[in-house]
């Protein structure tokens, strides 16, 4: 028998973000409007009813799962997690606001969970980590991926499975990454166990991979025409899969059996429960029950009322391909069988391009909805493994690769524009252009939840618009980069939107209204020679570098085919003293730094650069250029600032055959070793041995000049700025 509906949930006012369903009669959900939900089954009418509406968070709750009854909860545990980082803990025998725990440890919104029958808990968060709770404590820190975690399954008691946004998948064997799954083309979302097989994967690839615990591939399910965002498995082995395409799918033998399409373009998540039938929660905020059992079906009306929900849709175009309306065929083409469960057909009927999809169960052709021209953004964009509605090249001189802004239109502009320039090393004197850039190029953008707009849950940035009025893209004269004034972006789309009002244009921390009318950017300075001052590279975000380089040491310390790369104890004691020196250095006011930086720290930074990957030493390089540029003396010791610089030399690949283009980490190395070399001379460390700055430039002059980008050509000519100024005769300086 088909899946049909079987009981529609409507009590959550915004996307439905997570699902469990552990017995027949309980289905817990998640959803952005900050609740979540248990539903029990109805005793006096068919469907479910809400027994409990929780609250756990004022943000949204994008993950849920569900620990079986013990002595202290004879109901069993619903565990939340959501934007506010904190997983809560709620007994279900009893309605209270307050949850029973609170695991606090996620720095980021926690937007996976699992749980096995003992109670014990996994996480995973944007914070690029997973955690395991025992007794309701943190027992183990899963610290490796590159990117978010944004699916979670506990094996057993002492074994996980992680799937990230960097593309992977790790099984971890209590804190340690045993093994690595690569194969899928875009960030992880979903994961299932497979019984005697292994475990299934989604991915936005679009695709199911069903692999062995050793690594094999043991089949791909492609069907799915966008991303596939959630995995669960039925009592009989098959498969259920959700996704960006407004539909689940059955698959059976590696074959998809049936295709359920929803009056919804995100099925967010999926679960089955232990009686067959299968749970979708979706972006329109509704929980749906579907069954092949034909006494729990909806009732001839409730599934007729369903039908014609799905059929009156409107596709955009990229949902279903590239089409010519000239070249379809009639109605009349519906009178062919379809190949397979699933199959897509488009037909005009009059000046109406219709889309049927191929329903095997009935033997007949569904209409699925009416297609017409894609508006807006094809997708959320994934920038650093996090989803965002835009992200933006950014010019900061021509010729000079873009820096990239992400930006969610729920966003404070000027968070958004503080974060991009302390990320990108910018002096945040730059903070109202980029302000404007971000008003500018977003303007018409309408936000809510009503009619067919749909809100994403883990950011709560709209991904569809509402109608063709309103594209949320910018006329082709308001894409102006906020550093040199081009008009580097050009509308996709023939209509636009209106301007924002100017109402929009408001100061967010005081209300005022300081920018009014249209948020023109200036015309870019004209360079004018010759230059009397040149660039400082200062500045720095301390902290979040010490985070990227203990990240970096803990993904090498927790795989075994790198733990030897890993920082030594001492080596984590020394790098630690020179970033609290650092931040001490900086901060405002100054500080009286808590230690001395010797000749044993620097010899620290010089045995990591030599053993770490070329693709994660940048953080140890950046350590460096700020650590010449406040503390250059440290290199006074005989012989240490030469070892110093060779290493950073060779931690650049800087002798290396120079083919263009470089490796982007190459890239970036040089950049920092760069910019080293500056400070270095503004400080005068080492210009007290007329020889070493000629070795200095005997290295530097291997570079081809046409071969560097334009940022590294303005850090070269700023290191001969700096020397030549340097060594003018100058008042001493104290130290």
């Amino acid at each position: 028998m088909p899946y049909k509906l079987s009981a529609t949930l409507s009590a959550h006012s915004a996307d439905v973000r997570a699902l469990s369903s552990p017995t027949n009669d309980l289905i817990l959900s998640a959803s952005r409007d900050s609740t979540a939900i248990s539903w029990q089954r109805a005793t006096d009418q068919p469907g479910f009813v809400p027994s409990n509406v929780l609250r756990p968070s004022s943000r949204y709750v994008n993950s849920i799962t569900y620990i079986p009854p013990s002595a202290d909860a004879p109901k069993g545990f619903v565990v939340t997690g959501s934007q506010d980082t904190i997983v809560n803990v709620f007994a279900l025998d009893k309605a209270k606001d307050e949850p029973d725990f609170s695991l606090i440890g996620h720095t980021e919104n926690v937007c996976a969970l699992n749980a096995t029958p003992n109670g014990t808990i996994v996480s995973g968060s944007w914070d690029k980590t997973a955690k395991v709770w025992k007794d309701f404590k943190l027992a183990h820190d899963l610290k490796g991926h590159q990117q978010s975690v944004w699916a979670v399954l506990a094996v057993d008691e002492d074994k996980v499975l992680t799937g990230s946004a960097d593309k992977t998948i790790k099984l971890w064997q209590q804190h340690k990454a045993v093994h690595t799954y690569n194969g899928h083309q875009d960030a992880v979302r979903g994961l299932a166990l497979i019984t005697d097989i292994g475990f299934a994967s989604c991915s936005n690839d679009s695709e199911i991979r069903v692999w062995t615990f050793g690594g094999d591939l043991v089949y791909t399910l492609s069907g799915h025409t966008s991303f596939v965002y959630s995995l669960s498995v039925l009592p009989n082995g098959d498969i259920v899969s959700g996704g960006e395409d407004r539909s689940v799918r059955i698959w059976r033998d590696g074959e998809c059996t049936q295709t359920i399409v929803h009056p919804a373009i995100s099925v967010w998540a999926v679960s089955t429960m232990p009686n067959g039938d299968v749970v979708s929660g979706c972006s329109d905020g509704i929980v749906r029950v579907f069954s092949t059992s034909e006494d729990r079906w909806a009732s001839e009306a409730d599934l007729k009322e369903y039908e014609d929900k799905v059929a009156g849709q409107a596709l955009q175009a990229q949902q279903v391909g590239d089409i010519k309306k000239s070249d379809l065929p009639g109605p009349e083409a519906l009178q062919i069988p379809g190949k397979k469960p699933g199959d897509v057909k488009m037909v005009k009927n009059g000046s109406i391009v219709e889309a049927h999809q191929w329903d095997s169960a009935s033997g007949s052709w569904q209409k699925i909805g009416e297609v017409v021209d894609a508006v807006g953004q094809d997708r959320k964009q994934l920038y650093q493994g996090k989803e965002y509605d835009y992200v933006f090249d950014v010019d900061i001189q021509d010729g000079v690769p873009a820096l990239k802004l992400p930006y969610n239109i729920t966003e404070n502009p000027y968070s958004a524009a503080q974060t991009f320039l302390q990320n990108n090393d910018l002096p945040l004197t730059y903070v109202d252009e980029v302000v404007r850039f971000i008003e500018k190029n977003t303007a018409g953008v309408n936000i809510g939840t009503g009619g067919n707009e749909y809100v994403d849950p883990f950011t709560g940035a709209s991904r569809y618009q509402a109608s063709t009025a309103s594209t949320g893209t910018a006329p082709a004269s308001a894409y102006m980069d906020p550093f040199t004034g081009a008009s580097r972006y050009i509308s996709g789309s023939g209509s636009t939107p209106s301007q924002a009002p100017s109402s929009a244009h408001m100061d967010p921390f005081t209300g005022a209204s300081r920018y009014s009318g249209a948020a023109s950017v200036p015309a870019p300075t004209t360079n004018i020679l010759p230059v009397t001052q040149c660039n400082t590279f200062k500045q720095a975000n301390v902290a979040a570098m010490q985070s990227k380089l203990h990240q970096f040491n803990e993904g090498l310390q927790n795989e075994i085919s790198t733990s030897s790369l890993a920082m030594y104890p001492q080596e984590v004691t020394a790098i630690d003293e020179i970033f609290a020196y650092l931040g001490q250095t900086i901060a405002t006011p100054p500080q009286q730094p808590s230690v001395t930086l010797t000749a044993a720290h620097v010899e620290a930074i010089i045995q990591v650069l030599s053993r770490w990957p070329t693709s994660q030493r940048f953080p140890v390089i950046d350590l460096s250029r700020i650590l010449t540029g406040l503390c250059p003396r440290v290199l006074d010791a005989p012989g240490l600032k030469d070892r110093f610089f060779e290493a950073l030399f060779k931690a650049s690949d800087w002798s290396d055959p120079w083919s263009p283009p470089p490796p982007k980490p190459r890239e970036t190395n040089i950049l920092l070793l760069l910019r080293t070399l500056v400070n270095s001379f503004q400080e005068r460390a080492g210009l007290e041995d007329g020889a070493w700055p000629t070795r200095v430039f005997e290295s530097l002059s291997q570079a081809p000049y046409a071969v560097l980008t334009k940022t590294q050509r303005v850090a070269l000519a700023t290191v001969l700025f700096k020397f030549v100024f340097s060594t003018k005769p100058r008042a001493p300086r104290p130290f």
